[in-house]
């Protein structure tokens, strides 16, 4: 249940005892199977497609809402539920989950863009971050090589039996060894290193600090260290793996370079 829906009970019918239901639906949620990781991949690979679509669509003076749009229109052609589809331009980008104020799209933006849809109720979910229409400023070629460095260092310590911590500490290392942070301080990575992925785009499984759950088979979860520097920009690198007998797999391969956002 909603938060909202338990508290009004409590507040109705105080004689009651409430206790959480996690003991029973997590172990239930975090464990996918064959089918679920088959529908996972699917809605992954449509996302990535109507990214690729929204890409091309980029163009000088476009607002956000309308690389959303097309996005979202391409995952329905696709075959998807359209989850979300989001682009943040030049400043904007520095805040993760994007930013109220007016955006027009100029040559030489940096544009981080996040998308996810859903297939039979199984969610996907990418970042990429480009540069617009010019040659990378070297500081924002050092910034993306050190985002991109941080996430493989997650991917790396995603090891089975590995705590989920160990996930956030491997990756949050590689930028606090930058200069950035330390912690959640900016500029530097102010949320955590990934989240658990299945029904829903945010569940169990969560790659942050002091969460000892070991990872195991079927386990599926983002690896994203965004980097944000407020007044300048934010890189931020997401695709999500599952967790195989050999170790973490990835539904989406990552940015191979700063203008090659997909294999």
């Amino acid at each position: 249940m909603r938060f909202f829906i338990v508290d009004g009970l409590r507040k109705v019918a105080p004689q009651f005892e409430y206790v959480s239901g996690d003991p029973v639906t997590v172990p239930c949620r975090l464990i996918k199977s064959a089918t679920e990781l088959a529908l996972m991949q699917k809605a992954t690979d449509i996302t990535v497609a109507a990214m690729k679509i929204g890409i091309s669509s980029l163009k000088e003076g476009m607002a956000p809402s309308e690389f959303s749009e097309i996005v979202a229109t391409a995952h329905r052609k696709l075959g998807a539920v359209n989850d979300f589809a989001m682009a943040n331009f030049a400043e904007a980008s520095a805040f993760p989950h994007g930013s109220t104020q007016p955006q027009k799209l100029k040559k030489g933006d940096v544009v981080l863009m996040d998308c996810g849809c859903l297939v039979q109720g199984y969610a996907s979910d990418i970042s990429r971050t480009i540069v617009f229409g010019a040659e990378p400023t070297a500081r924002q070629l050092e910034i993306w090589n050190l985002e991109k460095k941080a996430q493989l260092a997650g991917f790396a310590a995603a090891q089975l039996g590995a705590p989920c911590e160990s996930v956030d500490a491997a990756a949050r290392k590689v930028l606090t060894d930058a200069g950035f942070g330390p912690g959640y301080k900016l500029p530097g990575l102010p949320h955590r290193t990934g989240h658990g992925i299945g029904m829903e785009g945010h569940e169990w499984g969560y790659i942050v600090k002091g969460n000892q759950l070991p990872l195991q088979p079927g386990m599926c979860f983002s690896i994203e260290p965004n980097i944000s520097i407020v007044g300048e920009f934010g890189v931020r690198h997401e695709d999500c793996v599952h967790m195989t007998e050999a170790g973490p797999q990835w539904f989406s391969q990552p940015s191979v370079s700063i203008s090659q956002p997909f294999v």
